[in-house]
């Protein structure tokens, strides 16, 4: 039978000076620490919890956690980073896509780069990759 790990939550919030990460272990009692940066706290927490539960570094995990707000802000930034990162894609295949559909029509690339709010050259470089994204 393999023996699981005790895993201690880890809260961390910037302290009030702003140079210190503050550390909180909760289910142990006086686990109290600071950090001068973010990728330290797991480590001092790690050394903490060890010295307070007298037990070794490595028999436990540990689980570093910003406050709530944060936390919540960082996740919405990444989705909004990736429907950012969608919306791209689609609209470089719409503009491929007219580019390619003007051109077909006979419109000269000086207009397309024009209607398309590109360089002539870029308009040249739309219709040429519609074509391939079709023939591929």
């Amino acid at each position: 039978m393999v023996a699981v790990k005790q895993v201690y939550r880890v809260e961390v919030a910037r302290g009030a000076s702003g140079r210190w990460w503050l550390i909180d272990v909760p289910k142990v009692p006086a686990a109290h620490s600071q950090a001068r940066r973010l990728d330290q706290a797991e480590e001092v927490a790690r050394d903490l919890i060890a010295l307070l539960t007298d037990s070794d570094p490595g028999s436990f995990d540990v689980n570093v956690r910003l406050p709530d707000e944060v936390r919540a802000d960082l996740d919405r930034a990444a989705e909004l980073r990736q429907e950012a990162a969608r919306s791209q894609h689609e609209a470089a295949l719409l503009a491929r896509s007219a580019a390619r559909r003007l051109h077909d029509d006979g419109l000269p690339l000086r207009d397309i780069g024009r209607l398309s709010q590109v360089s002539h050259q870029r308009a040249h470089q739309l219709v040429d990759e519609a074509r391939e994204r079709l023939a591929g």
